[in-house]
């Protein structure tokens, strides 16, 4: 393979950790398409990044790096099942088929066809536990951390790992198949798909760690995946509206860090917005009927955000409605998160005593996150109780992990007024 000129070894670590965050997915899918041995594939792609990481600060980038990662992958997948044929192990095939064959070794993925949906599906097959099928997904399809998957699922990390290694089992053990979507399977799994794509798209806006305040490659690849899902099943209100409320939440990337700052949606400058994409999630939304379960979720927060994304102004922001529309959500979720979110739109629109109110009593469910305190310090800032506004920002900077958002806090926190002496 040709390699470009011999890179720092900073410079090839970097490369390879921007090829992990983007394409992580992608080969992944591939590679279990493929040699239809998930029990091998992730395996083998985290041995052909190890080997990158030895290879490249010396020998060079390779001028794809994405098929230098795959070939290699499907190599040691090959020389996995040599070992197998020789020792006369009949392992599981995930596909349980006879008519497998060797994968093909080549240098450009780009023309080999994106099987991320179908993987998507394969992790949200019945026969796995409802609390494991989309963990699954993010940790194979998206890359996720199993520490970022067990704070978006609130359980530990011990506990989510142990949940996606049962998980990964069961479907080579039990040899459910990989295959192109189809639209009965679809049908059957819609929920579960849309809701590990939705997820996907919140780990991208909600780091749980690090600098990086936003992964727009990462909710942008669950936009993708919204819209692939979108052309396969049109009619289904579920996929409508998540595809709605994606584009409209999306719309506003641009918008919300600058110079390396969170920006608040009341301070973005809404003409660095999008608004084809708002135009378009929005009739999305619009077309969506009333329903119910999880449909009528996406709905509802696909209305919020065409609330915020449609208004002139921060001041044109029609927070009673908001409001309203977030008790309904309330109502059908019972979720802590929206009774949060419900306090800030409530504080808006009654006032910041009324959002304080509202928040009472969530915190034996929201121990700990850092937005519940973040939230009660803004509202007791407004409503005037500065020892309530210090003590909350403390407490959310103690728990917040997100290093630019931590940043803001501690700004926030430095503008109150001095403590009396």
């Amino acid at each position: 393979m040709t390699s470009k000129s011999v890179p720092s070894p900073t410079w090839a670590d970097r490369a390879l950790a921007e090829i992990h965050r983007t394409d992580w997915g992608r080969l992944l899918s591939l590679l279990v398409a493929r040699t239809r041995r998930l029990d091998l594939a992730e395996d083998a792609l985290g041995e052909a990044f190890v080997r990158a990481g030895e290879r490249w600060p010396t020998a060079g980038v390779p001028t794809n790096p994405a098929g230098w990662l795959y070939t290699t992958a499907s190599r040691v997948v090959i020389g996995h099942l040599r070992s197998e044929a020789i020792h006369g192990r009949k392992a599981p095939l995930l596909a349980a088929r006879g008519d497998w064959v060797q994968p093909p070794v080549t240098d450009d993925i780009g023309e080999l066809e994106d099987e991320r949906l179908a993987l998507i599906l394969l992790c949200c097959h019945p026969a796995l536990h409802l609390s494991s099928r989309s963990a699954l997904a993010l940790r194979l399809v998206i890359g996720t951390t199993t520490g970022d998957i067990a704070r978006l699922f609130v359980v530990p990390k011990s506990t989510m790992a142990a949940r996606i290694t049962r998980a990964k089992k069961k479907i080579v053990a039990a040899g459910v198949p990989l295959a192109a979507p189809i639209d009965h399977e679809l049908r059957t799994r819609l929920d579960d798909v849309c809701r590990t794509i939705y997820l996907a798209f919140t780990a991208g806006y909600a780091p749980a760690g690090g600098p990086d305040l936003l992964r727009t490659d990462l909710a942008g690849e669950a936009v993708e995946l919204a819209a692939i899902l979108r052309r396969l099943v049109a009619d289904a209100s579920q996929v409508r509206a998540l595809h709605g409320l994606l584009l409209l939440q999306h719309a506003r990337r641009d918008a919300r860090v600058r110079d390396g700052r969170l920006v608040t949606l009341a301070r973005q400058d809404r003409s660095r917005w999008h608004h084809d994409e708002i135009r378009s999630g929005t009739e999305l939304i619009s077309r969506v009927p009333v329903g119910t379960g999880y449909t009528e979720e996406l709905r509802l927060q696909g209305l919020i955000a065409a609330e915020h994304a449609n208004a002139p102004a921060a001041s044109d922001t029609r927070w009673s409605t908001i409001a309203s529309l977030y008790t309904r959500l309330e109502s059908l979720t019972g979720s802590p998160v929206v009774r949060l979110n419900r306090a800030v739109a409530v504080g808006e629109a009654q006032g910041p005593e009324m959002g304080l109110d509202l928040i009472d009593g969530l915190d034996d469910a929201l121990a700990r996150n850092h937005r519940l305190h973040a939230v009660r310090a803004d509202l007791a800032r407004r409503a005037g109780n500065v020892a309530l506004a210090r003590s909350s920002y403390q407490a959310a900077i103690g728990l917040c992990a997100n290093e630019t958002e931590k940043r803001y806090l501690a700004r926030r926190l430095s503008t109150l007024d001095p403590p009396d002496p």
